[in-house]
């Protein structure tokens, strides 16, 4: 201390100039320690000022989607509705698409009338067409409100409706083949005609159906058509443009002994036809070549060897049975590619595509019906097979396609112009079978009337149970069924009304709800045994859901 106030009283300025360097030093950093608080004050505030606008821009959004901007609305589908035409007849056609892209299935149907409905006021006249003529007519899924309607022919022979690329379109499109000879391309979204071609289909002729799409052969970029005539003994090749519907080569000519039908096989392109004694077989390379005269060349069409060497190269017959009466063709999915089930008057047989080889084979007598596909047990294909047992009676058949064991069957009385079966897929795998016929317990069969026209329901989580949906007395020209939402709003439709060799009458179309007949059908015991209550069984069939395959 003494040595500090000495060297403070010898050197004084120095003393005071460290004191006003320290005092200095002080000042700075408290401005530098003001400046910093300042920047984090003004910091924060941004901060704060972003979050609220943040989350502000977020209610705004939130309130626009809640509130301001409309969610797309879901069409609201009647459950039961009704298209009638007077003085009209109907031909035996639907097709089931999204016409108008609401997501809703839509009906396509075609009648024979002078004059359209009042909702187009189309007539005849306006297509050059004599009256009465046929109309093709959609019509709309949620309400039946027509979509269009559109005059095409004097004579509908066949339809087919969702074809691809037709007329060079977008859209898919109707192909229509009507008498006299004629093709005619129809926009499936707006019923405009893309192209109409007349043609010689010679007399006498029988289109055999359905027409089939074929790759690009004439290099427009637009898939063609193949079109088969039947006269007599003779199968008759068309090759036709999708773009424009012209010719493409020459006709081509086939020999058979007899009246002919055909199935195509779509992994290999061959062509299956088949007469009551015979089977013929032809690969789309083979008919090219015989309608144009030039070799095809194409990916993915080669020839199969080991189909080419069951073939008979004269004339075409395919060696899979060495027995005929063959009645019905259908292809299987199976593992790797489709199968091939020959039905004939005594069996059915199940032929592997792939060998030729027979997986199995079932006695079967006098099939009256196309087979169907379904599923009895989840996830197993199976196929409905209804043949005639007597007179006016039949057996329905559920049989497993890898093994050909029957997984259930039923007899009913029947007429012969009953609509066929149908299924829908249910949401448990499985699906649930529709059957026209009429349900007699055994011993109190009666056989003194024609039989009454019933639709039934039948699903395998019941094999005991039949429901009936709904007694119909009227001719029935078409039936379908189908989910007209997807995986919901399951439904049948009937068309029904006189046919074009009757005298005309009223036609209807009727869309309906399968669960407004479940909660007011008839509950059927097939056995004695009644497991749960009638009520309960219609409310858990009626809380049944559907699934889109």
């Amino acid at each position: 201390m003494d040595n500090k106030d000495s060297e403070a009283e010898i050197h004084p300025l120095k003393t005071e100039d460290v004191k006003a360097q320290e005092n200095h030093e002080n000042s700075v950093e408290r401005r530098i320690v003001s400046k910093q608080s300042s920047r984090l004050s003004r910091l924060s505030r941004w901060r704060t000022a972003a979050f609220f606008i943040s989350l502000f821009l977020c209610l705004i959004i939130v309130f626009a989607f809640s509130f301001i901007i409309p969610c797309p609305e879901r069409p609201v589908s009647e459950r039961t509705w009704f298209r009638n035409y007077d003085n009209a007849v109907a031909y035996q056609f639907l097709a089931i698409e999204d016409v108008n892209g609401d997501k809703v299935q839509d009906v396509v149907f075609a009648f024979k009338a002078g004059n359209g409905s009042s909702s187009f006021n189309r007539s005849c006249l306006d297509e050059g067409l004599p009256s009465p003529c046929a109309f093709v007519a959609a019509v709309s899924g949620t309400n039946g409100g027509v979509l269009w309607e559109r005059p095409a022919a004097e004579e509908v022979e066949w339809m087919e409706c969702d074809m691809k690329q037709l007329g060079g379109a977008e859209a898919p499109g109707c192909l229509v083949v009507g008498k006299p000879a004629s093709l005619t391309a129809v926009d499936l979204r707006t019923g405009d005609v893309q192209w109409r071609q007349s043609s010689d289909f010679g007399a006498n002729y029988t289109v055999l159906t359905p027409v089939s799409v074929i790759p690009d052969v004439d290099s427009d970029g637009v898939q063609d058509l193949i079109i088969f005539i039947a006269t007599g003994d003779k199968i008759k090749t068309f090759i036709h443009s999708g773009k424009n519907g012209k010719q493409i080569g020459s006709t081509g000519s086939l020999n058979v002994d007899g009246k002919a039908r055909y199935i195509r096989l779509n992994l290999d392109s061959y062509f299956l036809f088949y007469t009551e004694k015979s089977l013929y077989a032809y690969s789309l390379k083979d008919l090219y070549s015989a309608a144009t005269g030039m070799e095809i060349k194409l990916p993915g069409l080669e020839q199969d060897p080991q189909w080419e060497k069951n073939i008979d190269r004269t004339m075409h017959r395919l060696s899979l049975l060495s027995s005929g009466d063959i009645r019905y063709l259908a292809k299987i999915p199976g593992r790797s590619r489709e199968n091939i089930l020959v039905v004939n008057s005594e069996m059915a047989t199940l032929i592997n595509a792939q060998n030729l080889q027979t997986l199995w084979t079932l006695n079967v007598s006098r099939v009256a019906s196309e087979p169907l596909l379904g599923y009895y047990k989840p996830d197993v294909l199976g196929i409905v097979l209804e043949s005639e047992i007597g007179p006016n009676r039949k057996k329905v058949m559920i049989v497993e396609s890898g093994s050909g064991a029957v997984q259930w069957d039923l007899k009913l009385n029947s007429r012969a112009e009953s609509p066929g079966p149908a299924t829908l897929s249910t949401a448990d795998h499985r699906s649930a079978f529709l059957l026209w016929g009429e349900y007699q317990v055994a011993g109190n069969e009666t056989r003194s009337r024609a039989p009454l026209q019933k639709l039934y329901l039948f699903h395998p989580s019941y094999t005991n149970v039949l429901l009936e949906l709904r007694n119909s007395t009227d001719q029935i020209i078409a039936f379908n069924a189908t989910l007209f939402e997807r995986s919901r709003h399951a439904c049948y439709v009937l068309l029904r009304g006189p046919q074009p060799s009757e005298e005309p009458g009223s036609v209807s179309l009727m869309k309906r709800k399968l669960k407004e007949d479940v909660s007011g059908s008839r509950v059927i015991w097939l056995s004695q045994v009644a497991v749960d209550s009638e009520q309960y069984v219609r409310d858990r069939l009626y809380r049944m859901r559907f699934h889109s395959r």
